[in-house]
């Protein structure tokens, strides 16, 4: 029976487990009470379609009305619909928890002194690929653990991390073949769709098990570094232990990865499943490469544009910068930056923000006088 928590925000019908659900009278009371607008309710043969559902394609069209997600007439009215809506979740949730993982993974902090990061996953493929959140998987080619779904740990290591997406791959390691889930399109998910968040609130507990929410998109966050432009925010309540773990749609396609809280816990952030593919970072991940910075760790170079030229030409320095202190000047060029060519100051730009702060990088500038000299320096951290 999957319960709704107390403390739960009832429009997203809040922490459930992963053993039914069970409505309220008092949430059913603010479902009805909460409807703008009066469709027609589902009726018996839709709720005994909705218990038998297991995919997209055998889901009923009354049904389908409410997941769809359509603000006019997503919001279940009658009881028949809060059945239906249970008997879909509760088997679509028998499906899904199987391919998601708790991850640990332990990391020396100095000094010999070791440490873990818990976090949740998701397989993505037979042979074991597993989408998590970057500040869960830490750093590249680290030896980690995954708690299946049966309690059963095995053995795997991290792989690559777009760190300013807060997007990690990490792979199981022992060979078999595992459940896995399937990719869905976050550039087509709307606000106020219906989703489900699974994970590991608190770490892999044994005598709990997965956790389930389900609940809404509340919005699709706008900005220049994220794939499509676009991040998800939801009702779904994450706490510590959920990161990494998968956002689905409600016809269990992986549509997000569980990132973090936002301003309180009913803004809760998730990663856009695109950002693991788009301009390459599938492969780039493969490959074990890490780039980018986490919230809050921007990196600084310290450089003003020259906006006059057309090449990364430099016009000014911060005072107090590492483009000071390691003795750049105004005039120089930035031809290359860790042996990749720059052309001009927007790939200067990008260059620096796919890294992190403190991280050591080369590069090369060609003075004022025509010589070209290599120029090491350890990026600061930007002041927010």
């Amino acid at each position: 029976m999957i319960r709704l928590s107390k403390s739960a925000p009832l429009m997203g019908f809040g922490r459930v487990s992963m053993r039914g659900i069970r409505f309220g009278t008092l949430a059913l009371a603010f479902l009805l009470l909460s409807a703008t607008r009066w469709p027609t309710p589902i009726g018996a043969a839709d709720v005994t379609a909705a218990n038998s559902a297991s995919t997209a394609g055998s889901i009923s069209q009354g049904l389908r009305r409410i997941l769809d997600g359509n603000l006019d007439s997503s919001t279940p009215i009658a009881v028949s619909d809060l059945r239906a809506m249970q008997g879909h979740v509760h088997t679509l949730s028998e499906k899904l928890k199987k391919c998601t993982v708790g991850v640990r993974v332990d990391q020396e902090r100095g000094n010999g002194v070791m440490s873990s990061a818990w976090g949740s996953g998701v397989i993505i493929s037979k042979d074991g690929y597993v989408l998590t959140a970057a500040h869960v998987a830490g750093q590249p080619n680290q030896a980690c653990k995954f708690t299946l779904h049966d309690g059963r740990e095995v053995d795997g290591k991290t792989l690559g991390m777009f760190r300013t997406l807060d997007a990690g791959l990490l792979k199981i390691t022992e060979g078999a073949e595992y459940p896995f889930a399937e990719l869905g399109d976050s550039s087509k998910v709307n606000v106020g769709q219906w989703c489900i968040a699974l994970g590991h609130p608190g770490g892999f507990q044994e005598d709990r098990g997965l956790v389930l929410r389900l609940g809404q998109v509340k919005n699709i966050v706008e900005g220049a570094d994220l794939p499509d432009n676009r991040a998800i925010t939801t009702d779904c309540t994450l706490v510590g232990g959920d990161s990494g773990g998968p956002l689905f749609d409600i016809q269990g396609r992986v549509i997000g990865i569980n990132s973090r809280i936002g301003e309180n816990n009913s803004t809760n952030m998730h990663v856009p499943v695109n950002a693991f593919h788009d301009g390459g970072a599938w492969d780039r991940m493969l490959k074990g490469d890490a780039w980018g910075h986490l919230p809050g760790q921007r990196p600084w170079l310290g450089v003003g544009q020259d906006e006059r030229s057309t090449e990364a030409k430099i016009a000014t320095i911060a005072p107090g910068s590492p483009a000071e202190k390691y003795k750049l000047q105004p005039g120089d060029v930035v031809v290359s930056f860790d042996g990749r060519p720059i052309g001009d100051f927007a790939a200067l730009r990008k260059a620096v923000e796919d890294c992190h702060p403190n991280e050591w990088i080369r590069l090369k500038v060609r003075r004022a006088s025509g010589t070209i000299e290599e120029v090491g320096l350890r990026l600061g951290k930007k002041s927010e």
